[in-house]
């Protein structure tokens, strides 16, 4: 994509100035400029997210969810479109924190890279990782297309049945005495939007019960907390899914 990146690497002591941004006295001017941080960026990695303290990591609440970093009291926005990625490591490993809540469900969609297969280990050793082949990779999109695009799924059509599903799925995860905390209205939110542009990647102009079926447990499943941490929530999702009727 033809966007602007930026990747932050996580730390245990890296404060929200690091990520945002901070404003410094001009000597020559006598005010303060404010030198941007690498949030203002199209697509921001985070790195490691689990690494930095709960305070540092909230300093991305606002831009997830407005677009924007407020610095002195002064709405800054950020550019369109914007994207954050993150990596984290097991919570087992030392020098973690887990994520606020509040955090998680500003995430669209939790998934596990795992180990990849033999064949392609085989074929990672034999390029010797391949980093010099990403030099010659040529953008595929442009920023004014994606905008485009992000407009044409907000036109998908939902159905009443639909948004009565999926309304119907949170009920019966929020009522479920194996779950401390349910879904939020913008993990519903979330996972219409999630629908539309699988809707439009297969280039349908409306949302089918199995877009919500596919997408369901991706959307839910960092977002849902149980009681018993034994017990995996993935199982609690796919059986809520299964015994909630779907519309035809």
């Amino acid at each position: 994509m033809d966007l602007s990146f930026q990747r932050i690497q996580f730390t245990s002591d890296m404060m929200p100035a690091d990520i945002i941004g901070v404003n410094l006295f001009n000597q020559k001017t006598q005010e303060f400029e404010f030198h941007p941080g690498p949030i203002f960026a199209n697509l921001l990695l985070a790195d490691e997210i689990n690494r930095a303290t709960p305070k540092t990591q909230s300093a991305l609440l606002e831009a997830m969810q407005e677009g924007q970093v407020t610095v002195d009291r002064r709405p800054l926005p950020l550019p369109k479109p914007f994207f954050v990625f993150a990596t984290q490591n097991p919570l087992e490993f030392s020098g973690t924190y887990p994520l606020p809540e509040s955090q998680l469900d500003r995430f669209t969609l939790c998934i596990s890279m795992g180990y990849p297969s033999r064949e392609i280990e085989e074929d990672l050793m034999q390029g010797g990782g391949r980093e010099k082949e990403l030099e010659n990779i040529k953008p595929v999109i442009k920023r004014d297309e994606i905008l485009k695009m992000q407009e044409a799924v907000e036109k998908i059509y939902v159905s009443k049945k639909i948004f009565g599903f999926i309304s119907q799925l949170a009920e019966k995860l929020r009522q479920d005495k194996r779950v401390f905390i349910g879904p939020s209205p913008r993990a519903l939110i979330q996972l219409v939007l999630c629908c539309k542009a699988k809707s439009y990647l297969e280039e349908r102009d409306f949302v089918t019960p199995d877009d919500v079926w596919e997408l369901f447990i991706p959307v839910m499943e960092h977002r849902v907390i149980l009681k018993d941490p034994t017990v995996f929530t993935k199982e609690v999702l796919k059986e809520v899914l299964e015994n909630t009727p779907t519309p035809v």
